[in-house]
């Protein structure tokens, strides 16, 4: 409740949605067709003081949605968020809905064209650069700026254009899904749980 997801009754268009979905086109874009693609800034973390600020610096990792710690630093480093983020040598894949820093890993930016920038379509898009490159990159092959101008990702298409509103939908459905799942197993271990805190309470607390 405090972070407000707690809605997760799924409307019918979100229903239509997952249903339709085995059956939804696709068709393959090339990325910077969908993307302008730029390499990030860069500052090693030798540079940096760790926790001196609120601006988030990332790094190539798939902990913390890539969050290594929070900086103040130059703003002429800054680069600006609502953009999928790729780290360079790790191709870890994720959407920064903030400006942020970013360390030396050879990280790659992707800010969407031609389309709105909202969170939901964004992680969709992150899903898919993951899942449909993720089999070309390795540590020893890293992904680049040069190397990502011919990747292909598929995106499900409305009259042969990327269907961004199915996008945001699917998304809006699987966060209910999930959230649904959170609530019920909380629910569960709540009433597991309750019996036996209210009998140790009043062991320890006698009237």
């Amino acid at each position: 409740m405090a972070t407000g997801l707690k809605e997760y009754t799924l409307t019918a268009k979100e229903q239509k949605a997952l249903i339709d979905f085995e059956q939804a086109e696709f068709k393959e874009f090339k990325v910077t067709d969908i993307f302008d693609v730029n390499n990030s800034k860069s500052i090693l973390s030798r540079d940096i003081i760790a926790d001196s600020g609120t601006t988030p610096y990332l790094c190539a990792s798939a902990d913390n949605n890539a969050v290594s710690t929070y900086i103040a630093y130059d703003k002429q480093h800054i680069d600006t968020g609502n953009c999928v983020f790729i780290g360079g040598k790790t191709f870890v894949v994720t959407y920064q809905e903030h400006d942020f820093y970013s360390n030396d890993s050879h990280n790659l930016i992707l800010h969407l064209k031609d389309a709105e920038k909202s969170k939901s379509n964004q992680l969709y898009l992150a899903t898919c650069v993951k899942k449909g490159l993720s089999h070309k990159y390795s540590w020893g092959d890293s992904i680049s700026n040069r190397k990502i101008q011919k990747d292909i990702i598929s995106l499900p298409v409305k009259n042969e254009q990327p269907d961004y509103a199915i996008m945001e939908t699917l998304i809006s459905a699987m966060k209910k899904l999930v959230i649904k799942d959170v609530i019920l197993y909380v629910n569960n271990k709540t009433q597991q749980y309750s019996p036996n805190i209210l009998n140790n309470s009043s062991e320890a607390c006698p009237l």
